[in-house]
């Protein structure tokens, strides 16, 4: 049984490897759509995380290792992301929209002893997935015509450790591997010319950083409620990335696409260890036990200097604001099944990496979800069925730039027991 599951954990994630996720004409710069920490759970609320421990026995908190003071049981997720994006912008009225389904989510979760908990995890850290082409009449009658294509996927596997120092402190690491190629073609046709000028950039990124957490929770007995304060920190890149730009003149030699008489005209290959960008948070949350939670956040993310198309380009700070929580009406009422459901809301603004022609390209959302009990579930054992949606826009119209618009959902499954442990006998 142990092997069918490993094999099944392996299986899964080269699936996920293989998948090509949509994702917005911005996904053009640097590494792409970041999709990294959207798990139903912290979608749902927000984006909070690094003050959340979960009061149930079967969450894993993966953003913040620290977290997981309660976690005793194993727990198995699976998730999936339907993502639904509405792009409009001034320039030639253009309106168009895309959607992908892929697998967002594979992690496993157990407990090594009552003080110290791990987790294995595998998503989707970023992605292109981009077809635009545009075209422009000169004055001479000519036909100029633009094509931007982006495709790959950077994925990333963790492991996390949690170590429970008291009844209000515990402390946590995570290791992150990041790997996956990503690649940006430019090409520009001129309807009286034979050749194709072709800009392309291939990035070959095989990364590894790491994540402290810290937090500290406080429970009033006489009252249950609970005060929890969180804090993280990513760094210590290690690695390389390796990107090829190449600008050069070809033709086509048929509709596969096979290049010929191919001239370089500038050729430049760069290592670097800065597309994973520095980052930190700190969450405070307060709620009351096993019935409702409410928590703040601030993110930040340090901007780089990457390489692009054969020229420098700057991604400033980033910073992000999240609140939200979950609320929980009566777990012990079985009359009643909605009362055992666990309803989840929160909100969000992020200031962009990205910007350009003078605007930053910002981000805000709403986000809503259920975690539905398994119909034997209880309070110890919270396994079932996880849904979330979150609405937003990001961009603007200013400039010829691109508005988009969106709605996400996700569908999971949270498994969770006492497995793995020996059953003893009198």
């Amino acid at each position: 049984m142990k092997k069918i599951f490993v094999v099944s954990f392996i299986s899964v994630g080269y699936f996920l490897n293989a998948q090509s996720l949509s994702n917005s004409p911005y996904a053009t710069y640097g590494i792409g759509d970041v999709k990294y920490d959207n798990t139903i759970e912290t979608v749902s609320m927000g984006g909070i995380s690094t003050a959340f421990i979960s009061d149930f026995t079967s969450n894993f908190n993966f953003a913040n290792p620290a977290n997981n003071a309660n976690f005793e049981l194993t727990s198995i997720r699976l998730e999936a992301t339907n993502e639904n994006n509405y792009f409009k912008s001034n320039f030639n009225d253009m309106k168009s929209t895309k959607h992908s389904t892929y697998l967002s989510n594979i992690a496993l979760a157990f407990p090594l002893s009552p003080k110290m908990k791990m987790g294995i995890s595998y998503q989707p850290y970023s992605s292109k997935s981009y077809d635009i082409v545009t075209t422009e009449t000169m004055g001479n009658g000519s036909i100029t015509q633009n094509s931007f294509k982006g495709s790959g996927t950077l994925n990333t596997a963790q492991v996390a450790l949690s170590y429970k120092i008291n009844q209000e402190f515990s402390v946590g690491a995570r290791a992150n591997l990041y790997f996956g190629d990503l690649s940006d073609l430019n090409e520009l046709r001129v309807s009286a010319a034979e050749f194709v000028n072709g800009y392309e950039m291939k990035n070959r990124i095989r990364n590894f950083n790491f994540t402290l957490g810290t937090s500290y929770q406080t429970l009033n007995t006489r009252t249950d409620k609970k005060l929890t304060i969180g804090a993280t920190a990513t760094f210590g890149n290690v690695g390389k990335t390796t990107t090829e730009y190449v600008n050069s003149t070809y033709r086509y030699a048929d509709a596969a696409g096979t290049k010929m008489n191919e001239s370089i005209i500038d050729q430049q290959i760069t290592k670097s260890k800065n597309l994973i960008p520095v980052q930190a948070s700190v969450g405070v949350g307060y709620g009351s036990d096993n019935h409702w939670f409410l928590s703040g956040q601030v993110d930040y993310k340090k901007g780089e200097d990457i390489s692009y198309f054969g020229k420098t380009f700057d991604f400033q700070d980033t910073y992000r604001i999240s609140a939200g929580g979950w609320y929980l009406p009566n777990y012990n009422n079985f009359r009643n099944y909605f009362s055992r459901v666990v309803y989840r809301y929160g909100a969000f603004y992020e200031r962009g990496n990205l910007k350009l022609e003078g605007n930053s390209i910002n981000k805000y959302g709403i986000s809503a979800g259920v975690m539905l009990p398994f119909k034997n579930s209880s309070i110890t054992r919270m396994s079932g069925l996880e849904i979330g949606v979150e609405l937003g826009k990001r961009g603007t119209l200013n400039n010829n730039l691109i508005n988009q618009n969106f709605i996400n959902l996700k569908v999971g499954f949270n498994f969770a027991d006492k497995w793995f442990r020996k059953t003893l006998y009198n």
